[in-house]
């Protein structure tokens, strides 16, 4: 049978239905495929007996995730869904059991630890209670949160709603306030129109201008009779008139660049190439040589 949604690939073994239904016994109510997975559903008050057998007898060692769902028509509204993996057999099987708001599931931590963290999900989200789970609080809900938010009763808004307060200094938690002052519901339908006028539809009902505003005569402008005189005269320095009013022709091409002197060096990538060479610094001249001292001679002694 084909998969029909994106899990990862796993191997459907032949007969594994047969099996495990035996295996399960009394502890097993039904047992089908569903989109190409084995899907058992187990009574509530022996899900954690049928949940040992699958790990020790049949080799499923990973609890891979614990969901819950909501039927709110159902007696029992909520199921259970246990997601288990083996490793040595590449195989998935879902587990499932009933329960209602007031009938707890036994808890899986007995048989792997993770279980603590996904039972308390659920709790949060709809509200399933795990009887031997020793820490069931909330876990993705805030401190003091009402309701169950994944149950289908649950508002879409809310209860509750926390904003921050200028007055207290502070994040304060309020009843939710719908504010519907602007907001009008006639759910009419858009061929039918409303029974009120709509915003700009006033403009409608106003009369047009009995007599439109035109300026037969230059007195009618209020430009002036200076300006009301100049009107008529045309540029003589205007484009058009000295083209007996055609278009002037496209300018003519700029003249092309001229052609670059060639770099020096042997290739165009290195220092030598791209940089300009640095003048040299005229040698400087030998400083001419100072002629030495003249020693004066040294006095002779009296001779004794």
């Amino acid at each position: 049978m084909a998969t029909l949604h994106s899990a990862p690939r796993f191997t459907v073994i032949e007969g594994l239905k047969d099996t495990l239904a035996t295996a399960l016994g009394d502890h097993l109510v039904e047992a089908h495929e569903e989109h190409g997975e084995l899907l058992l559903t187990v009574k509530r008050s022996s899900v954690e007996d049928a949940l040992r057998i699958l790990r020790d007898n049949h080799e499923y060692q990973q609890l891979m995730e614990i969901a819950g769902v909501d039927y709110p028509g159902r007696a029992e509204r909520f199921e259970v869904v246990y997601m288990l993996l083996s490793v040595t057999r590449n195989s998935r099987i879902m587990v499932k059991c009933m329960a209602a708001e007031d009938t707890p599931v036994p808890t899986a931590t007995t048989l792997w630890p993770n279980a603590g963290w996904l039972e308390r999900e659920v709790f949060d989200m709809y509200g399933v209670l795990f009887a031997g789970n020793t820490d069931l609080r909330r876990i993705l809900t805030d401190y003091g949160f009402e309701g169950h938010p994944f149950r289908k009763d649950f508002p879409l808004t809310g209860y509750t709603e926390l904003r921050y307060s200028e007055d207290l200094k502070r994040v304060v938690y309020e009843p939710v306030k719908l504010a519907q002052d602007l907001r009008q519901f006639d759910f009419m339908s858009p061929w039918e129109g409303a029974d009120y006028v709509l915003p700009g539809d006033e403009k409608a009902a106003t009369p047009p201008v009995a007599e439109p505003k035109t300026t037969e005569k230059p007195a009618d402008t209020g430009a002036g009779a200076k300006t009301d005189a100049k009107a008529a005269d045309k540029v003589a320095d205007a484009p058009a008139a000295k083209d007996g009013g055609k278009d002037a022709p496209a300018p003519e091409p700029t003249e092309t660049r001229p052609a670059r002197a060639k770099r020096a060096g042997k290739t165009s990538g290195t220092k030598a190439a791209t940089e300009p060479k640095a003048k040299k610094a005229p040698a400087k001249k030998p400083a001419a040589k100072k002629p030495a001292a003249k020693r004066k001679p040294a006095a002779k002694k009296d001779e004794k």
